[in-house]
């Protein structure tokens, strides 16, 4: 196994960062980084903001409903899908492409995109010994950290990723057996098999991490997110900003 291997399985998430903000070197790595990544049809249709004032970080979790953690990290990034680059060039050319940038599928492709561009984020920043740490609640404001932000039509935020200098770092969580997520030409009728011995595997592991304390699964947190987490407002928000249209 070598080193990126070793750095991509090693992954988790952190919450806990020494008191140390990444310099504008190390910034300027990680956002390079980022723009190494695959982008579909090479549209790169994405932006990461920097957030780094600590009066706006203050506000972002004030309205944007975030952990107050982000205000201790090294730095602080939203990635966010972004079609406004070739909206307003396509407009100087006098080409027509809102019907296309307006679509469901456009939609998937700035998202794809932001994906890629913060995965190779961090990659690099886990290999320089940072952690990192993603920050979906970002949806849960995403009306407020929008016109915080000033972000434009055809703009949407992704999510945040957090980065820093790690404090404290758990052990790595046990995912899923590859055969539950990695299928041969069909996709298996059943699926119940795997999830229940995954079941098992997540409660041992909570269990051992919290010295008895912690009766938990993986469908505990699994469900409880997507029980309370719908975000029924996203869709008038993509539509407000030329989105989502069809």
């Amino acid at each position: 196994m070598n080193q990126t291997i070793h750095t991509i399985l090693d992954h988790v998430s952190v919450r806990n960062f020494i008191d140390q903000k990444l310099s504008e070197k190390e910034i300027e790595v990680l956002v390079e980084a980022a723009q190494a990544a695959s982008s579909a049809s090479f549209l790169q249709a994405y932006s990461i903001m920097s957030i780094d004032d600590p009066k706006f970080l203050k506000e972002l979790v004030k309205v944007g409903k975030l952990q107050p953690f982000i205000l201790e990290a090294g730095h602080f990034f939203i990635f966010c899908g972004d079609f406004k680059r070739h909206h307003d060039f396509a407009k100087e050319k006098e080409i027509a492409i809102e019907e296309t940038i307006g679509g469901v599928d456009a939609l998937m492709v700035g998202a794809i995109d932001a994906s890629l561009a913060a995965q190779n984020m961090t990659i690099a920043a886990e290999s320089l010994g940072m952690g990192v740490c993603y920050i979906g609640g970002v949806r849960d404001g995403i009306e407020a950290i929008s016109e915080l932000l000033d972000l434009p039509d055809y703009v949407f935020p992704v999510f945040g990723l957090v980065v820093g200098y790690p404090a404290i770092k758990n052990e790595t969580k046990p995912r899923f057996p590859a055969d539950a997520i990695h299928h041969r030409n069909e996709y298996p009728n059943e699926t119940l098999t795997s999830t229940l011995a995954y079941e098992k595997i997540s409660e041992d592991y909570y269990l051992k991490r919290s010295n008895g304390k912690m009766q938990r699964t993986w469908s505990d947190t699994a469900f409880k997110t997507l029980i309370n987490s719908p975000r029924p407002f996203m869709k008038d928000y993509l539509k407000q900003r030329g989105l989502d249209k069809h």
